[in-house]
């Protein structure tokens, strides 16, 4: 029997499935820095939202911790364990000073904000199939599996997120994982290897981490880009793909893991797409998904470039414009035409700049 989980509780009626929380962000004694990763992207990403006038505090599903029993439905207790070594957690974020921290630390500043996102996918996961979308502005921790971390992953997110669907919502048996980061997502590829429920697309760098030649047997359509791919290849190559995958495949949910580290100029993804390739990349995705009325979530993942989190908030608000993030007004007690309004202006403010 399931165990009950604060997860899943209906969020208050607030309009938006956008999931996210001040916690997010890792932020200490500078210790972020040692990581090409901006390790407080999540809220800019958020900030940019609220400054564009689509989203405010209230407005936005607050996401909560997972906790070890959440945790328990897809990791092992020796993995769990396992992190509550130092150096563990500092070999998994690839930030070796956090070796040399007292583990309370650790817990409290690293994977605290990293538990709170991988909640926020699990609760994401709950409100894209009530709602038809939902955008976790944090999660994708793609290489993390079952058993084992690694680059920046300690949760398994997406898998957790699937498996609560599977066995907690009525009508959920097949799901499809969309993996645009610039990196080969094993850790989900592991989880699901010998799973029919589940189809994997992924489309990466093939010369760079993880390299992982046990789990590319389990992706269902692969897409490995060369070093330096640019916009005209890459979106073709994407627009193909993600239509064959939902053509080949009906999935009850479509998990994308959207990362931005396929961005020209990224230390570690090697590709050279434009911001405008990457708001494209997403429009591609949620079309395909919501032309043939399957939910999605999105999840944030990789992107390692401080301009990272204005061209997320630039995706999402390319989304809003073209009304592919439809409000199901029958979830919202907020009806008021303030709010309406307050978005029918941003839309249009958002038209007027070109993304061409």
């Amino acid at each position: 029997r399931p165990h009950r989980t604060e997860l899943y509780e209906a969020p208050p009626s607030g309009c938006w499935p956008i999931v996210y929380s001040p916690d997010y962000n890792i932020t200490f004694m500078g210790l972020e820095k040692l990581h090409p990763f901006d390790a407080g992207k999540w809220g800019k990403v958020i900030n940019f939202l609220k400054e564009e006038k689509l989203i405010a505090d209230d407005l936005i599903v607050q996401a909560r911790e997972a906790t070890d029993e959440d945790l328990l439905v897809v990791h092992t207790r020796r993995y769990l364990n396992k992190l509550k070594w130092s150096f563990v957690v500092a070999t998994i974020t690839e930030i070796p000073p956090v070796a040399f921290l007292p583990n309370f630390v650790v817990q409290r500043k690293v994977l605290k904000p990293l538990r709170t996102q991988t909640g926020g996918t699990i609760m994401a996961g709950k409100l894209a199939v009530d709602r038809g979308w939902a955008i976790n502005v944090g999660g994708g921790f793609h290489h993390c599996s079952s058993d084992k971390g690694g680059g920046f992953c300690a949760y398994a997110d997406i898998t957790l997120a699937i498996k609560f669907l599977f066995e907690r919502v009525q009508g959920v048996s097949r799901a499809t994982i969309i993996d645009l980061d610039a990196h080969q997502g094993n850790g989900h590829e592991r989880d699901f290897m010998d799973d029919p429920r589940v189809y994997i697309m992924d489309a990466y760098n093939r010369y760079i981490y993880p390299g992982d030649g046990f789990a590319k047997r389990a992706i269902k359509r692969k897409v490995e880009l060369e070093w330096g791919t640019e916009d005209t290849e890459y979106l073709q190559k994407v627009h193909t793909h993600v239509e064959g995958a939902l053509n080949e495949f009906k999935p009850d949910i479509v998990v994308y893991n959207a990362g931005t580290d396929i961005l020209d100029g990224d230390p570690l993804g090697g590709l050279a797409i434009s911001p405008q390739g990457i708001v494209k990349r997403d429009e591609v995705v949620f079309r395909a998904a919501r032309s043939r009325g399957v939910p999605v979530l999105m999840v944030t993942s990789g992107g390692y470039q401080k301009r990272t989190a204005r061209i997320i908030a630039d995706s999402i608000l390319n989304l809003h414009s073209l009304g592919l993030l439809g409000r199901q007004q029958t979830a919202c007690a907020l009806g008021s035409p303030s709010l309406d309004q307050m978005v029918r202006d941003s839309a249009k403010d958002f038209s007027n700049l070109s993304l061409q």
